[in-house]
Parts: C-alpha cells; structure tokens; sequence
C-alpha cells in the first residue's frame, strides 16, 4: 500500500465505497446487511517491515512501488503504524546508523508490537553474525527496553525473546497471549478485539461443542471456548500450535483440545477416511464429540473444495475471511446447504481493498 494512499480525512468515504463493494460481491447469496466494524484512521498497525537502504554514510527506511519495484522510496514516518513502533523508528534508525556492528549489510527490519506495550525488533543480514555483533545488540536491547533478534542465513540469535506478550478483553474478560516472531498474528489489534467479540455473540446463541479449522495461536479459541461445551481446535504450524497451548494454559482454559492437522486431514478424520495418531490424545474419539458448529478463519484462498463439503455437514459455520472473493466462492457451494444469518465487515486494512468479512451460516 503506498502512503499516498492514506487519507485520514477520507477514511469514512473510502470505507463506505469499500464496504459497497463487497456488499455487491455477496449480495447474490442474500445476506442480512451488515455491521461495520471501522478500524482508527491512523496509528492501527501492530507489525511492519522494511528494506534497509545504504547510501554512504546514510540509513533509510525504504518501501518500493509495485509500478517502479527497482526505485526505493524512503520512510521518514509511518502513520497507520502503531504510537509505539512509529516512536521507536526514528530512534532505531539513528542507533544503527551509528554503530558499525549493528548497520553492515543489514537487510531488513521488522517491528512486532501489542497493545499491551511489548515490542520486539528483528534485524535480517546478509552475513553471518559474530559475537561482536550480539554484544551491540544487547546493548541496543537494553537501551530501547525491548527484545532484539538478529536473522541471517541458518542463523537467529534471540536477546531478550522470540515472542512479544498481548493482552486482549473480550466480553469483559481479559485474555493473554504469546505471539512469536514471524508468526501470523492479527495486524490491526483494535479491529481483531471486534472480530473476537463479534464471533463470541454469535458463539453465545450456539450450542454442543466447536470444531474449529486453522486457529493459529489460539486468537479466535480463548475467548469461543467460553460458549461451547468443547472445543476441537486444529492448526498445521507447528510454532502456532505451541504458542496455542501456552496460552491456553496462561489463560486457564481446560475444555480445549490442540490437535496439529491440515484442513485436508481434519475432513478426512471427519469421514473417517484416515486415522491419524495425532488424535489419540483426545479423551474420546472424534466422532463421539457433540459438533454441531464449525468455526474457520482460513488463508486468502479460502476452503478448499472437500473442506467445504465436509463443512456442510455443520448445523452452524462462524465464517471469518480475509478474502471477499474465496469467501464468495465457498458461498456458492455452502449456499446450497446454508443461509447468512448474520453478517459484519471489519476493516483490519485501511485505505486498501482488503476486507475482512464474518458470517454466520445455519442449515437449512
């Protein structure tokens, strides 16, 4: 997205063509209208990379143009990034603009942050990093009062941690996670606090017990485990499925189980097609569960074709997509079996043309 393109004046026009727009797109499978979920103009983004530009003695922030990829394009400030990363960026820059160490062939950066006030940098080089480069960065660390990863090929040194501390209130309770680097975390915290309470209201009109398809780090599981009997909660990543445990455990949730599937393996463990050694710690078989509801939050492709088959078997699917159009598709077939009962859009990116939408489908 380049800059030009924020408009904080605009943003409630562009968020109404925006919303428009997507309402046209699914407007064939008849769903209720919408609630609007906008993001803060400005100031939203929890995470953000950029090129390193040497030029002499000189060290920029650079982004590139899909138009002109080869002209970098300098970033003196970066105002949807959040109070704290755009605090830090000019402070950061100076450090290593001033420390040999610390700027040779230095790459690229990348800022994490929560709302709860952690931050953690990643510095990525291209060569290998020596015992004077861990000195500075420990001595960067200390001074910026955060955690510093050094990245280069088949290299990561951690000083501090690999993992910034969020906090979140949903409903009135107030959930914890760990989120590490290089992870998929949520960018837009404020916006994914009203994904979390939008899911949790239609969760709350549910019952028998959840199965839910790629649940990360547990984003969408803390808070849905609250409605629901049991829940069933599978994820491929295999550092998505620690930081999942750990905040389970952190959060003092017991009626989750952490399965590591694919979605593909999941529906062929539905139609007992396979048997997968993963699932012999549940307490019972998965079959035995009470699971009437299915919750998904998949990638930009969306479902794959026999997911959603097997999700039509579902009485009730809680839908959260990042992608309009593999939401649209996935509608074509769902609608056959399923209606939208409810229906929200929620602007995680501003001044661009995602959008992330949330349904909820109940069985004809």
């Amino acid at each position: 997205m380049p800059l030009s393109a924020v408009e904080p004046g605009r943003y409630a026009q562009l968020l109404q063509a925006k919303c428009a727009r997507v309402c046209a797109l699914l407007a064939p499978f008849s769903p209720p209208e919408p609630t609007v979920y906008p993001s803060q103009p400005t100031g939203f983004r929890m995470r953000a990379e950029f090129r390193i530009w040497h030029e002499g003695d000189e060290l920029d922030y650079v982004m590139f143009r899909r138009e002109d990829p080869t002209v970098p394009v300098a970033i003196d400030s970066f105002p949807i990034a959040c109070e704290r990363i755009q605090r830090l960026m000019p402070v950061l820059r100076d450090k290593l603009k001033h420390s040999e160490r610390l700027r040779r062939k230095l790459f690229q950066v990348e800022f994490l942050s929560t709302l709860a006030g952690d931050t953690l940098v990643t510095l990525v080089y291209h060569r290998k990093l020596d015992a004077a480069w861990e000195s500075a960065a420990a001595t960067l660390a200390a001074e910026l009062g955060l955690s510093v990863i050094g990245r280069s090929r088949r290299q990561k040194i951690v000083i501090g941690s690999n993992f910034v501390r969020e906090s979140l209130t949903v409903e009135g309770r107030r959930f914890s996670y760990v989120q590490y680097e290089q992870a998929f975390t949520q960018p837009n915290a404020g916006v994914n606090t009203h994904m979390l309470g939008w899911a949790c209201e239609q969760g709350a009109a549910l019952d028998g017990d959840l199965l839910e398809l790629y649940c990360g780090n547990g984003n969408f599981t803390l808070p849905l485990a609250h409605h629901f009997d049991h829940v069933i909660a599978t994820e491929l990543s295999k550092t998505s499925v620690r930081a999942a445990r750990e905040n389970l455990g952190a959060n003092g949730i017991t009626n989750v189980e952490i399965i590591r599937l694919s979605a593909e393996e999941v529906t062929q463990a539905m139609g007992r097609e396979r048997e997968f050694r993963r699932l012999a710690d549940l307490p019972r078989p998965l079959h035995e569960f009470d699971l009437r509801t299915l919750f998904v939050d998949p990638p930009r492709a969306g479902l794959d074709g026999n997911t959603v088959q097997m999700a039509s078997a579902f009485q009730w699917i809680i839908y959260i997509s990042c992608n309009p159009q593999s939401l649209a598709d996935n509608l074509s077939v769902l609608s056959g079996t399923h209606r939208i009962t409810r229906f929200a859009l929620f602007d995680q990116f501003p001044y661009t043309e995602h959008m992330e939408c949330g349904v909820l489908l109940e069985r004809k």
